[in-house]
């Protein structure tokens, strides 16, 4: 399926569901809106899938390196993404822990890594280049490969459908990633970079100083066109974050609920929001980043964030942490019987 067949498939979650679905919710033997959020959980993943309750799940941790790195914006290295991959195939870093919880199968998408890996089990190549250009010197990618990435994240999208995956996870990784994503924020928002960007992986003050002026320099060199969100990631994106906007988009067409990580995978979800406006409707943000950008993010693409524990780390590790919480949210709306049903006096009958 291609970028704009997936957009036109996009349409509103129905409010006639959701509306009988929190009937449902309100109908149930205690005080209505005293589960809060919980039942916003179970009201929206009912009216998207027309289930009461999940199959499988699936976090794509979608891989990258970028080019901007050479300007000294990260704490660490860019060897470090793909050995971080193999980490995530062997089952050893926190997204697979967290994952392991939910009960969510992980797998690894190669989006844009600087390294070639031999063929492994829960590994897919999809590389479009071994990293993306610096974008201090031009764009960090031409927007053939922009538009291939996103179509590369809407071939997942149908492979979760049709692998019976009824709720997805976003998560990334990718050395300095949070300097496109920061960039990607400053192009649509307009906001001073400096309101935007945070230290990422750990940096000092002279880090983040670098950070900050890669970031002035890349969108004076490249001019990013807001009104044009594929120019946008092409012009100072990452291969990852737009796989990211392309499984969202996916998913949004084909009506699959996802679970959105934090700032990297907000970017995408920032891309896909600004590429379509009902994109939003099959979101659910899962927590509040600590990078200082984060919330303009979310604000941006109409969503409040369910956890706040100070997390910063990706992989899709806040992800999967409300992927419990929905399925909590199900099986309060599965067996909490209504007022009739359990015999107990509502407010009306007081």
């Amino acid at each position: 399926m291609d970028i704009s067949t997936a957009l036109d498939k996009i349409k509103p979650v129905n409010p006639a569901r959701l509306n009988e679905v929190q009937a449902r919710i309100d109908s149930q033997a205690k005080p209505q809106g005293s589960l809060g959020r919980l039942e916003e959980l179970a009201r929206r993943f009912v009216a998207i899938t027309g289930r009461d309750a999940i199959r499988k799940k699936v976090v794509f941790t979608f891989a990258g390196d970028h080019g901007v790195v050479a300007e000294g914006v990260s704490a660490f290295p860019k060897e470090v993404t793909p050995q971080m991959v193999y980490n995530f195939i062997d089952g050893g870093a926190a997204i697979n822990a967290l994952a392991r919880h939910a009960e969510a199968e992980v797998i690894v998408v190669d989006m844009g890594v600087d390294h070639e890996f031999e063929s492994l089990a829960g590994l897919i190549d999809k590389k479009i280049a071994r990293g993306t250009a610096n974008f201090t010197r031009g764009p960090a990618m031409s927007r053939e490969q922009a538009v291939q990435a996103l179509e590369t994240g809407i071939e997942l999208a149908l492979y979760a459908r049709d692998a019976g995956m009824d709720l997805v996870g976003t998560g990334d990784m990718g050395i300095g990633n949070t300097t496109p994503s920061s960039a990607i924020l400053a192009a649509f928002s307009g906001l001073a970079v400096e309101q935007l960007t945070h230290r990422g992986t750990g940096i000092d003050d002279e880090g983040l100083q670098r950070k900050i002026a890669a970031i002035q320099k890349g969108l004076e060199v490249n001019a990013p066109n807001p009104d044009d969100p594929i120019d946008v990631l092409a012009k100072v994106g990452g291969f990852e974050i737009a796989g990211i906007a392309g499984l969202i988009v996916g998913c949004a067409a084909l009506g699959i609920p996802v679970v959105v990580d934090g700032f990297i995978s907000t970017a995408g979800a920032l891309i896909a929001s600004e590429l379509h406006p009902h994109v939003k409707d099959y979101l659910f943000a899962s927590h509040k980043s600590v990078e200082i950008g984060h919330v303009h993010m979310l604000d941006r693409i109409g969503q409040q964030p369910l956890l706040d524990l100070g997390l910063r780390l990706g992989e899709g590790t806040g992800g999967a942490l409300v992927m419990s919480l929905i399925e909590a949210a199900l099986q309060g709306y599965r067996d909490i019987r209504t007022f009739d049903e359990a015999g107990v006096s509502d407010k009306d009958q007081a």
